[in-house]
């Protein structure tokens, strides 16, 4: 089992350049062919542009890393094919959801997404739509995967100040807590009334996480490492 690793910071400083990623270039037909098979399983996987990261180095409470654009299907093959690049991370946001009675709310990703049947928190790789004054914002970030994935408005959570940046392989999952004012069962009765309302939502199912019993195989080291870190403060 992969380990991880937990830093909590309080500032993200993320800069967006222009950097030329060897593995995409030079493999090029190889990616092409991958997402082609890929896309022939899940018709609705899009290659549009996303942003990975370089050189993350944590210093007291702050993480610094760059990031640059490419595409998504190099992402795929990139993950998919063990990470050949090992210089290179996935550094993404999630907002760690927790209801009223202590209740941690995740989602069961849909068949035609890339990650199907995976159960996490709201999250998403970072894209062109997340940068702000040349960064990387992962603030915003976390708020538009919240609001797109569970129909949830920053006026439902009270975020907290930390981050919780946990290294696993070759991802770094920057974990906020949202504190919601309302219990756990009534959280995930609002977000599954919001999906009934979308032709095609990311999500086919919510999950209330209350202690280590609730842990599944199907969520990522990075989601368990995190939880047992919170359930172990209790």
């Amino acid at each position: 089992m992969t380990s991880s690793t937990i830093h909590r910071v309080t500032t993200l400083d993320l800069a967006v350049r222009a950097v030329a990623w060897p593995f995409a270039e030079e493999r090029r037909a190889e990616i092409a062919a991958h997402f082609a098979e890929q896309q022939r399983a899940r018709p609705k996987l899009w290659n549009g542009r996303v942003l990975l990261g370089r050189d993350a180095v944590f210093t007291g409470g702050h993480l610094a890393a760059t990031y640059f654009e490419t595409d998504f299907a190099s992402f795929l093959a990139w993950r998919d094919w063990g990470f050949p690049d090992r210089s290179v991370f996935n550094g993404f946001g999630m907002g760690a959801l927790r209801a009223s009675d202590g209740a941690f709310v995740m989602g069961e990703m849909a068949h035609h997404t890339a990650n199907s049947g995976r159960i996490y928190f709201p999250s998403g790789t970072p894209d062109l739509d997340d940068i702000k004054d040349g960064r990387l914002d992962i603030p915003g970030s976390v708020v538009r995967e919240i609001e797109e994935e569970t129909g949830l408005f920053p006026a439902d959570y009270v975020a907290e100040t930390d981050w919780h940046c946990v290294v696993t392989g070759h991802s770094i999952a920057m974990m906020q807590i949202l504190n919601l004012d309302m219990p756990g069962e009534a959280v995930r009765a609002r977000i599954e009334a919001n999906l009934a309302d979308q032709d095609e939502p990311e999500l086919s199912a919510i999950h209330l996480v209350r202690g280590m019993d609730d842990l599944t195989p199907t969520m990522p080291r990075f989601v368990t490492a995190f939880m047992a870190q919170q359930f172990a403060s209790r």
